[in-house]
């Protein structure tokens, strides 16, 4: 099982500049909002993308989805882990949390 992340932590992550933000939604999804500096990698393509999108396997990386719901961020976590990356986290609740927060979000 995938450890999560609150919206604080993530946030204090991003400020820092020491994390990977992963969009597990992408697509039309991606390019409406995302959080900032994060990179699309749906399921169907981590196995072709991951070492290309992604910085080493020992990097810090958390992926979100659209809410607690949904399913995509927990298995694109569950992935990556799979293919050897060590520190992948899941945030808890989702891009709607964040904006409902108020918080910064990037578009396409």
């Amino acid at each position: 099982m995938t450890a999560l992340i609150t919206r604080d932590e993530l946030k204090a992550a991003i400020d820092a500049k020491t994390v990977t933000v992963v969009d597990a939604l992408g697509g039309e999804y991606y390019a409406k909002q995302h959080l900032p500096g994060a990179v699309p990698l749906v399921l169907a393509d981590v196995d072709a993308r991951a070492a290309t999108v992604l910085p080493d396997r020992g990097a810090a990386i958390v992926t979100y989805c659209s809410n607690p719901a949904c399913p995509n961020s927990g298995q694109v976590a569950d992935r990556l882990t799979a293919l050897g990356y060590s520190d992948v986290r899941k945030y808890r609740e989702g891009i709607e949390d964040w904006a409902d927060a108020g918080l910064p979000l990037e578009q396409d």
